[in-house]
């Protein structure tokens, strides 16, 4: 990164799962939200983040979250599947003008992916406020619920039971790894899992939404732009393969006479790795569950997660093919059974052209200014809504490219920009 081109020399360049503290240009609000979210689910010991669904940091997530929009004067709604909604205007007019994310993390995330979203779109409220406009649509800011999937296992739950694209009889089979279920983890939340299911009458009334993220990679540090539009979310999965072998004592078997799954399930990684550098993609096994787990015996069960992403589905089919074609030779050579299990999986996702290129005027104004639009293999809520909904994208620089990681960051002036940027969307979008 070059010296002095993302803020304040004195700023930190990669601060630990901290919160950016952005005070000139905006409201003094975006300030008083950080400070006040930025502990709510941190380990002190990582320094990141352990915001999974249905849990305790959930639900401080979600009080403070409900404390905002009440703090505003917006009209507070949970729906049926756990999302929360802060409303401007009245609902049942229709055409409304969403913006929000999500509020969840994975395992020792990182402070920005979701809440920047969430914190900019009451900032930019205010913004707005501050700037005297008048709305003519309907504004809701949304958090919805178990964006990453941390917990049981799938991204999106709450955006996708929404959209209709996930079953009540397939949510309610989710289970975390201590063999809870989501309805047990809903209903111990004090949620009702039975309500869960479709909202097709809520998403009738929304006419577009905008979700704002941290961008996860460096497109737009390498483009020297604060903030872009993203153009499409590639096509991606989770890929469950379950490595069977036979345990036995690892001081006292012979090497000849051992069926060790992980064997078979190292040479994969390396494998997935090799696949998507030849195919332009990725491809990462970052999830591994061993039985028994013990030091001294060779396993009986090797599990590994396989994510997989590329720019179009042709490449994915032949990296994720690859993989498994690789997995099934090696686990063949050492006398392994092998079962590969698709969990889930998202097509590409175009964003509404039209509301794209809307963003785009909007944010280049009178000016010959060009705004970048850019791709993402990154999934996100905007892309399980787009196939009902018109929606949108804004990205924020991110100088680092870490994502899912305590060491994600933004630079405050950066998170400034982005707040700027969302309140002139919604202005254009939802004001007269």
């Amino acid at each position: 990164m070059r010296d002095g081109e993302h803020g304040s020399p004195s700023a930190p360049v990669r601060p630990t799962g901290s919160a950016p503290a952005p005070t000139g240009g905006t409201s003094p609000s975006f300030h008083e939200m950080w400070r006040d979210l930025r502990p709510v689910g941190r380990h002190a010991d990582s320094g990141g983040y352990r915001r999974y669904a249905w849990t305790a940091a959930d639900a401080d997530c979600r009080a403070w979250f409900q404390d905002q929009a009440e703090a505003r004067g917006l009209a507070y709604e949970l729906d049926r599947n756990g999302n929360q909604w802060a409303w401007l205007g009245d609902p049942a007019a229709g055409n409304a003008v969403v913006t929000g994310s999500h509020l969840d993390s994975v395992p020792d995330g990182g402070a920005f992916d979701g809440p920047l979203g969430v914190v900019s779109s009451f900032a930019a409220l205010d913004e707005l406020r501050a700037r005297g406009a008048e709305f003519a649509r309907p504004l809701a800011l949304v958090n919805f619920g178990d964006e990453e999937g941390a917990r049981f296992g799938l991204a999106c739950v709450g955006s996708r039971l929404t959209a209709g694209q996930l079953t009540v009889e397939q949510a309610h089979q989710l289970t975390d790894g201590d063999g809870i279920t989501l309805p047990q983890a809903m209903a111990a939340a004090g949620h009702d899992p039975d309500a869960i299911g479709p909202d097709p009458e809520r998403l009738a009334r929304i006419g577009a939404f905008v979700e704002l993220h941290v961008e996860q990679g460096r497109a737009l540090d390498l483009s020297g732009d604060r903030v872009g539009v993203a153009s499409a979310i590639w096509p991606h999965g989770r890929w469950r393969f379950d490595f069977r072998g036979e345990a036995n004592h690892a001081g006292t078997t012979r090497l000849v006479d051992r069926r060790d799954p992980m064997l078979p399930y190292a040479e994969t990684v390396l494998a997935a790795r090799r696949e998507a550098r030849l195919a332009g993609a990725v491809a990462t096994f970052g999830k591994i569950s061993v039985e028994p787990n013990g030091v001294n015996a060779i396993p009986s069960l090797v599990r590994g997660w396989l994510d997989s992403r590329a720019a179009d589905q042709a490449a994915l089919d032949t990296v994720v093919g690859g993989v498994e074609k690789a997995a099934r030779e090696y686990a063949e050579v050492h006398g392994i059974d092998l079962d590969v299990v698709r969990e889930s999986f998202t097509p590409v996702v175009e964003f509404d052209h039209a509301l794209r290129d809307e963003l785009a005027r909007i944010l280049g104004g009178d000016t010959d200014l060009k705004v970048p639009v850019l791709g993402t293999g990154a999934g996100h809520d905007a892309g399980i809504l787009s196939g009902t909904i018109p929606t949108a994208m804004l990205f924020v620089r991110n100088p680092t490219g870490v994502s899912h990681s305590p060491a994600e960051f933004a630079a405050e002036d950066d998170c400034v920009a982005g707040v700027h940027a969302l309140a002139d969307v919604l202005e254009g979008l939802a004001c007269r």
